[in-house]
């Protein structure tokens, strides 16, 4: 460790749980010069609980250490023994951890019977593994690098596997806690999982006349879904549930609907149950859910997910459930599950498939405002905005899980202005496969604009301003990857006092490059001020020679979202 930055790598952090021991951990603190200070000692390992608030039980627990040494540079050692209780999870290998993070040497090696076939994959390795004999004529797989020099995370760079040396091991056949499966394929491994759920499907007599009674007379099969999803989020609740192969196998649906809780593959399992019932058929899915797209291996089957949701077909199209919100409306996945891999599990195996992406037109800001401007300068502002799809999703949150004296402090918050007061604020949602959230402002920003003399000084875009702005960077080393693709339109209106003239007005800006499209024109007439902004903003990859155009593009929107409008007061 070189300096206090690196001062949370020196820190020792590792899980456990039923499926993994923690057999033994030394450690030992070295000098600059590699003279010995400390060793660790078992009092100073500190046990600590690994679950969540959302947590009702689970065994996932962690030990952690650090040894707090301030004189740099300085060295840690860390050697730990853990035992894998079952066959199913194969680590992966990352000799470099973070952004600037620098390896001097790493290896990996794996020791398995001779007769066994160890899958791997290396990504950004050229060489392949050395293989030798071991103890009893085992077989020994090793990688290992040296000398890698410590990278940036640049703006928009791609997945963190693509730009550095990994190694992912799988097993062919495997065991966990008396369950066995094989993992050649997506198809085998999908086989295995469906039969961790086979036969916990079985809901009780009185859900099922549930069923039966909001379904009666429903013949269009959307409709169905959507109101046996919406029973399963007004009657249950997410709750997590991790001990075992609990982590991996779901609560039977009968357990759902007596507890009323369950975790994401009790909730998929019990919303899988209810549409059985109703004669609609859906899949169990696996995915990876965070921000982002999961960067899924696609072609080395693996245990690579995170979380269950449910795919419901319905000829050639899906309805995509999220089965542990009480919120989100039927059909919508947004940027937690949207556009990434997905493994479908069926009865006869593992598909991998990819989710709905939101596009362009799906996520869109539509921003009307009408304005007046007091001779004292406060800007009284009335804003009436459409969000839909990906761009909906903080004002759902804001809506849903706060009061509305808690939204009202996220407002003051959030919106851009110096001195304000937000006079009244109203949403209205409307629950669909693509969301849409109304919202209504009306605001008093005092000061918005300058008075000097007899010339006025005013901001015409007054709340769509991109915060973003590049540093120029000539040494740019990987390809760019915008991944959310958006459309904004703002259209606003100012009433001014009497009397004013333009003296310097906005050039207007059209703008068009490969990442996406901007343009904005303002305009005095009469005793009113108009302004047009639009931006559609585009994903997709890019090279890295692309970077400076996609500085320009952020910049030149910077500057135009913030141009003034200079007026001066007539004579006489």
């Amino acid at each position: 460790v070189l300096d206090e930055n690196g001062d949370r790598f020196a820190a020792f952090v590792e899980y456990y749980d039923k499926l993994h021991e923690l057999k033994n951990i030394e450690g030992v603190l070295y000098d600059a010069e590699g003279r010995e200070l400390k060793r660790l000692k078992n009092k100073q390992i500190l046990d600590l609980s690994g679950s969540d608030d959302n947590a009702l039980a689970d065994d996932n627990r962690r030990k952690a250490h650090h040894f707090y040494y301030k004189v740099y540079p300085y060295t840690v050692e860390y050697e730990v023994d853990m035992r894998y209780n079952g066959t199913l999870f194969f680590p992966v290998w990352l000799p470099r951890e973070d952004e600037y993070f620098a390896v001097e040497q790493s290896s990996f090696s794996v020791t398995a019977p001779a007769s066994y076939k160890v899958r791997h994959k290396a990504i950004n390795f050229q060489q392949a593994p050395v293989e030798s004999e071991g103890e009893k004529g085992r077989k020994v797989l090793t990688w290992e690098v040296t000398g890698l020099n410590a990278i940036i995370d640049e703006y928009a760079s791609p997945d963190w596997f693509e730009m550095n040396p990994m190694v992912f091991t799988g097993p062919t056949e495997f065991e966990i806690e008396k369950y066995t499966g094989t993992m050649n394929n997506w198809e085998e491994f999908g086989r295995f999982v469906y039969s961790l759920k086979m036969g916990r499907d079985q809901l009780p007599a009185n859900v099922k006349q549930t069923v039966k009674d909001l379904t009666a007379g429903v013949t269009d099969k959307r409709a169905i879904v959507s109101k046996l999803y919406e029973y399963l989020q007004k009657n249950t609740r997410y709750i997590s549930i991790q001990l075992g192969i609990g982590g991996w196998q779901p609560f039977d649906a009968n357990y759902v609907a007596t507890k009323a809780y369950g975790d994401c593959k009790a909730l998929t399992n019990y919303m899988y149950s209810l549409l059985k019932e109703a004669g609609i058929p859906s899949h169990y899915t696996l995915i990876k859910a965070g921000r982002g797209r999961g960067n899924i291996i696609a072609d080395f089957p693996s245990q690579q997910f995170n979380h269950v949701i449910l795919c419901v077909p319905l000829g050639k199209d899906s309805i995509w459930l999220e089965c542990t919100s009480q919120t989100v409306p039927a059909g919508y996945l947004g940027t937690f599950t949207s556009d990434r891999y997905a493994l479908l599990v069926t009865d006869e195996g593992g598909k991998l498939v990819r989710t709905p992406k939101y596009a362009l037109n799906d996520n869109l800001q539509i921003r009307n405002i009408k304005a007046v401007l007091e001779p004292d300068a406060t800007l009284r502002v009335n804003a009436s905005t459409t969000y839909t799809g990906i761009q909906q999703e903080s004002f759902h949150n804001l809506i849903n899980d706060l009061s509305k004296d808690k939204v009202k402090e996220v407002l003051h918050e959030s919106l851009d202005f110096g001195t304000y007061d937000i006079a009244s604020f109203d949403y209205k949602e409307t629950k669909a496969a693509l969301p849409v959230v109304e919202e209504k402002l009306d605001i008093a920003v005092a000061n918005y604009a300058t008075i000097t003399g007899k010339r006025l000084f005013i901001v015409p875009n007054i709340m769509t301003r991109t915060g973003r702005k590049l540093a120029p960077d000539s040494t740019r080393q990987y390809d760019i990857v915008l991944i959310t693709e958006y459309r904004d339109v703002d259209t606003v209106e100012i009433s001014i006092p009497a009397g004013f003239s333009p003296e310097a007005m906005p050039k207007d800006v059209s703008l068009k490059t490969k990442f996406g499209k901007f343009e904005c024109s303002t305009r005095l007439q009469g005793d009113k001020l108009y302004y047009y902004r639009s931006i559609e903003h585009f994903s997709g990859r890019y090279p890295a020679a692309d970077y400076p155009e996609l500085v320009k593009f952020y910049e030149t929107m910077y500057k135009a979202d913030r141009s003034k409008v200079v007026l001066v007061k007539k004579e006489g």
